[in-house]
């Protein structure tokens, strides 16, 4: 692959044009199936740590628990572009994002419809970096730098899993598959 097919960073341009190069969308093949099938949400969210390899977490002041930075994916947006965004937004901060490390799918709960939760390698801060964090206040109350077992009682248990196989795919080299943050084959 050429870098420009693999630095588009989610460029909506990009999309367009290779929607154009597609020609025109199927019909669909049983009028009005198309708005009955199901959506699903789909959020993105980055694994970055610091020189000790502690992950970054941020504390939302919308939740009681710690989350990864980033968030959901927008309507007519990459889960890639999303993560980027969404770092962008909360920390200030502009990454350059590594591979996908994990898709994770989440069951519907409550008044949540089930979910694919996308996690890619943020990469490790160098102190200037981590010096110029800015946090949206609106959004994040702080962040912190943990391990794993010190993030855990702060976290819903389904995201420590989550996480927990994220950084397991970044030791392994792989890319994981998980379903509620357990490993699924």
């Amino acid at each position: 692959m050429t870098d420009e097919q693999l630095h588009h960073r989610g460029d909506r341009a990009v999309f367009a044009e290779d929607l154009r190069a597609d020609g025109e969308p199927e019909a669909e093949f049983n009028p009005g199936i198309a708005g009955r099938l199901p959506r699903k949400n789909v959020a993105a969210g980055a694994l970055v740590r610091d020189g000790e390899g502690r992950v970054l977490f941020v504390d939302p002041t919308y939740k009681p628990f710690l989350e990864i930075p980033g968030g959901m994916v927008e309507d007519d947006e990459s889960p890639l572009a999303a993560c980027y965004r969404e770092v962008r937004e909360e920390l200030g901060l502009e990454l350059t994002l590594g591979r996908l490390l994990l898709v994770d799918w989440m069951p519907t709960h409550g008044v949540w419809r089930d979910s694919l939760q996308l996690i890619f390698d943020g990469g490790t801060l160098s102190r200037g970096q981590i010096r110029a964090i800015d946090p949206d206040g609106d959004e994040l109350g702080g962040f912190e730098f943990l391990n794993l077992d010190a993030a855990r009682p702060r976290l819903r248990p389904s995201k420590a899993r989550r996480v927990a196989l994220a950084h397991q795919a970044l030791l392994s080299g792989d890319a994981f598959y998980g379903e509620f943050g357990r490993p699924a084959r």
